[in-house]
């Protein structure tokens, strides 16, 4: 689901990338979005890179590349948008839920500190998820607790889904277990035998370990939201 800023930011991109043939300025970016600093670009942009809205090409300058627009695109307007995984008919250790073309996950609680995922695995409490948004793999899904990742569109309170993965690429979205007390959701940077945790969030900091100190444990895949 695209933040409006994420939303604002791609229609600006690709209505500049018509006109002129080239990519916005980061300059012209935080002027059109009325941003204090570049940082937050930076931000919205590696979240619409993560969505896939978004493609930039490393090592060139304004060298960005609409991939997609949101569905029921307006200019102008705000369509939020649930980007969908692969469609999977089977998925290991899911149950199927009635006709409705969905599968109850279970939905190990919210992600807070001193609660590791294996400890959440016995409350039983389960959750009705399309099988649209899921991709092949072992899912789960957790509740998020806090506003550190607000920026890459994940509020307090929402139900992140997650495909079970012990590896990650850099940038990508992770549920990581540190110390094997902690977990966090966070985006994931391997920086040589260090890994950086970012947060979404200007007010928060980012957190590099040794990278023994780390385990991840997922990666996100989608999100659902209550209005």
């Amino acid at each position: 689901m695209l933040t409006r800023k994420q939303h604002e930011l791609l229609v600006f991109i690709d209505q500049h990338l018509k006109a002129t043939g080239f990519s916005p300025s980061f300059e012209e970016m935080k002027l059109a979005l009325r941003l204090r600093s570049k940082s937050g670009i930076h931000r919205l942009i590696s979240a619409l890179e993560e969505r896939g809205f978004l493609h930039r090409r490393h090592h060139r300058a304004r060298a960005l590349e609409v991939v997609r627009l949101p569905e029921a695109e307006a200019v102008g307007g705000f369509a939020p948008n649930v980007i969908r995984g692969d469609f999977s008919p089977r998925l290991p250790g899911v149950r199927a839920a009635g006709e409705a073309a969905a599968v109850q996950l279970p939905l190990y609680g919210r992600i807070a500190a001193g609660l590791p995922v294996e400890a959440l695995r016995d409350q039983g409490a389960q959750i009705s998820v399309p099988l649209a948004l899921l991709g092949s793999g072992d899912h789960y899904a957790l509740e998020v607790a806090g506003d550190s990742m607000e920026e890459a569109g994940i509020r307090d309170g929402d139900t992140v889904i997650i495909r079970r993965s012990e590896v990650a690429e850099n940038g990508q979205i992770v549920v990581a277990l540190i110390d094997e007390a902690e977990v966090t959701l966070k985006r994931l940077r391997q920086r040589g035998k260090s890994v950086a945790l970012e947060p979404a969030n200007a007010r928060y900091e980012t957190r590099i370990l040794p990278a023994e100190r780390v385990r991840v444990q997922g990666r996100l895949v989608a999100l659902l939201r209550k209005y």
